[in-house]
């Protein structure tokens, strides 16, 4: 019988890990160790509504204080873990104190990739990804006229839609041909560079920052390999994430791209798991092994994690999901699209209400819908299944999704 199991990493899926435990019956002491100050609390309003003052803090917390008290859930904030002695099965904290498990539950994370050109180190570069970091940029978003965003993915178009809206200068400048090019697909990516065009949002594309240029110690400008030079006050750069794998690897666990689990997410030693956005797993519906940086992903194989250690073991098998909120368009996407042959689209592009269906071969792989709801949810209840609707039978208007997934 398991007595104690650690979790180290107090993000989404650490916290859904310990929820999960007790709501599986597991009596035994739940140890939640977080390198943040403060309760646990979401990541994605941080580069939305938190950022522009629509979320109280207190609204952030994914579970009130009182939520771990009342589940005997001991939480150490600011905790951080030294290493890893898997033979003893005992982790050092930073403090020089050591805690004893039964099993231990890896939930790392990940990091900011930082900007790699000289004067990224300059007051006025920010990263968004902890809530330290959007607080910082709070007033500085205020006090700043013309801003550079460095990569075009979910968080910096996040950020630029908001930006934007508040009568900001923006540019963004993006390496790729196309926005999100990473995790939709190019019809998805042209409607969105387009959408935050007219927005009043500056795009440009196969742009890479090689110097920000400072004055006083303050980023005053960017520039670019083509020899250009933009000006601003303010640098966010988001260029996607390294995931936390050193404490792993130090403790002789296997890592690549993440820390290496199998089908149950157990590591390559038995008596630890790990999950979430430090994870390299083998996908079923990716077909390979695969990191994920998804809230779902994380909540999910939390849940599957808990299941195993109060016997009811399972495979990871969840249909993966992901969201983006830009200004009012909500971009909801379910499958992995990468690698389709061909798309139909549903609904309306016009009136910014569809959904693209992406195909390998035959097989839907994936939905990308915008103010699509229905669609988005037919896609995470159909992608499970064996039988998917064919390209025809998506492509035509009247087919009923409700009665394909009734039959």
């Amino acid at each position: 019988m398991i007595q104690t199991i650690v979790i180290v990493g107090a993000g989404h899926g650490g916290v859904q890990a310990a929820v999960s435990l007790r709501q599986n019956g597991f009596d035994g002491r739940v140890v939640l160790i977080g390198d943040e100050p403060g309760l646990p609390y979401q990541r994605p309003p941080l580069s939305k509504a938190y950022l522009q003052g629509k979320m109280a803090l207190d609204t952030l917390w994914l579970r009130p204080q009182s939520f771990y008290r009342d589940n005997r859930i001991e939480l150490l904030s600011g905790t951080r873990v030294a290493a890893i002695a898997p033979r003893e099965r005992r982790v050092t904290l930073g403090g020089g104190g050591t805690l004893g498990y039964g099993h231990l539950v890896l939930a790392l994370g990940a990091r900011n990739r930082l900007l790699p050109v000289p004067g990224a180190d300059l007051d006025g570069v920010l990263y968004i990804r902890t809530l330290a970091e959007t607080d910082a940029l709070k007033p500085r978003l205020a006090a700043a006229q013309r801003i550079v965003v460095i990569g075009a993915g979910f968080i910096g178009l996040e950020f630029a839609a908001v930006a934007t809206a508040q009568g900001k200068a923006v540019t963004v400048l993006e390496m790729a041909d196309r926005v999100m090019s990473r995790v939709v697909s190019p019809q998805m990516s042209q409607y969105f560079a387009a959408w935050h065009a007219q927005a009043g949002t500056r795009l440009l594309f196969g742009a890479r920052a090689t110097r920000i240029i400072g004055d006083a110690g303050r980023a005053v400008a960017v520039e670019t390999a083509d020899g250009g030079t933009i000006p601003a006050d303010l640098v966010i750069a988001s260029i996607g994430v390294v995931p936390n794998i050193e404490l792993a690897q130090a403790a002789g666990l296997g890592v690549g791209d993440g820390v290496i689990v199998d089908e149950r997410l157990i590591t390559s030693d038995p008596n630890i798991s790990a999950i979430g956005d430090c994870v390299l797993f083998p996908s079923v519906h990716g077909g390979r092994m695969l990191r994920l940086e998804s809230v779902q992903n994380a909540n999910d194989q939390a849940k599957t994690v808990a299941d195993r250690l109060t016997g009811k073991p399972s495979r990871y098998a969840a249909v993966p999901w992901f969201w983006s909120d830009q200004g009012d368009r909500k971009l909801q996407i379910v499958g992995l699209a990468d690698g389709h042959d061909a798309t139909v689209v549903r609904g309306d592009i016009a009136a910014g209400a569809f959904s693209i269906f992406c195909y390998g071969g035959e097989r839907l792989i994936a939905i990308e819908s915008v103010n699509r709801p229905g669609d988005h949810m037919f896609g995470r209840r159909c992608l499970g299944l064996t039988r998917h609707p064919t390209p025809a039978q998506a492509a035509d208007p009247a087919f009923d999704l409700k009665r394909f997934l009734a039959a």
